[in-house]
């Protein structure tokens, strides 16, 4: 693997997904919290310590970013859909919360909590949205581009994957 920083590669932009790979996104999403969970069972505290290149964030930081990342993309998802005006995506400075001091120091558990129990909501409402709710859209103003639900979850699915591999780098797990 030569991009240690994407090494599944950057996020890719398509314009319509499929019944079948939308169902497929949400399954990978479905299942991310248990596969962290196994990922990081019984680490010990200088493996939680690692990181996968020069200057990234540590396996810990991973962890607590993931499951602040869940909680955000459902967060958006509920206020594009209750909210009409809602039209530019809420941003969060994710290196300053990747730097306080829960995010650096805390065990992981409760942040693999979190990452389960939101994900059982978020899921929860992304298989109940209707066709119209998954064209519901809001710009995203760092990307540049307007984000359906579709998009969000499949931006969700790619997020999940891209820190587990970051995680696998730190770990050994893969080259």
């Amino acid at each position: 693997m030569t991009d240690r920083k994407y090494p599944i590669g950057q996020f890719t932009w398509q314009e319509r997904y499929t019944d079948e790979e939308l169902a497929n996104l949400i399954s990978v999403i479905e299942s991310a919290p248990a596969d962290y969970r196994e990922l990081v069972a019984d680490l010990a505290e200088s493996d939680l310590d690692k990181t996968y290149r020069e200057g990234s964030w540590t396996v810990r930081q991973l962890v607590h970013h993931v499951a602040d990342i869940h909680l955000l993309h459902f967060f958006r998802m509920k206020k594009a859909l209750t909210e009409p005006d809602y039209k530019e995506v809420t941003l969060i400075n994710m290196d300053g919360w990747a730097e306080t001091v829960e995010a650096k120091d805390m065990p992981i558990d409760t942040s693999l909590a979190i990452f389960e129990k939101i994900g059982e909501r978020y899921l929860y409402l992304a298989k109940s949205l209707t066709a119209d709710q998954l064209d519901i859209a809001y710009f995203h103003p760092l990307r540049k581009i307007w984000l359906s639900q579709r998009h969000a979850l499949a931006m969700s699915a790619w997020h999940v994957t891209h820190h587990f591999a970051h995680i696998e780098l730190a770990l050994g797990k893969i080259e």
